[in-house]
């Protein structure tokens, strides 16, 4: 967990384009498995960072569902992106304990002072917002992560630091 004085190690990494080939590979590699769309949907999502669209058809076809049915899936659970996500990812905690921690506010604070909503990414394609909940941090709430690195007892101004540190 990053601490006031931490700084992340991970550099951004801009997502692989998409590979019609690869996703083939992947899809075909997971079709076997009983109840195999949510592990297809969250390896290309591992792979590309998102789940392009092309991929929709891809998948439906090799699991014998309609691409509606696909769609249905990504667009319903928040851990899928329709969207290509920006360079950095900030998963910010909106779970019980970390509300009464004060979470609340320094979401609204960060969404303010950064131009963001929940699920969008700024103008320059360098951060993406979204909402988890629960990350398993409650005794050090608020929490969240940053490109998959958890931070622990936030406040304004060590989120802003930590997010513009990743960012430089």
């Amino acid at each position: 967990m990053q601490g006031p004085s931490a700084t992340l190690s991970h550099p951004a990494v801009a997502a692989p384009p998409w590979d019609e080939a690869l996703a083939a590979g992947i899809i075909r590699e997971l079709a076997g498995l009983e109840g195999a769309l949510l592990p297809i949907l969250h390896a290309l999502q591992e792979r590309f960072g998102w789940v392009p669209r092309e991929a929709v058809p891809l998948v439906a076809e090799a699991l014998n569902l309609s691409r509606a049915e696909v769609h249905g899936v990504v667009t319903f659970y928040h851990d899928f992106r329709a969207s290509p996500p920006g360079r950095h990812v900030l998963k910010l905690c909106r779970a019980e304990a970390c509300q009464a921690m004060g979470a609340e506010a320094l979401a609204e604070g960060f969404m303010r002072r950064h131009g963001l909503a929940w699920h969008g990414t700024t103008g320059d394609g360098g951060l993406t917002l979204e909402p988890v909940f629960c990350l398993g941090l409650c005794a050090c709430a608020p929490a969240a992560l940053l490109d998959g690195e958890p931070l622990a007892r936030l406040d304004d101004a060590l989120l802003d630091g930590l997010v513009e540190g990743a960012r430089a």
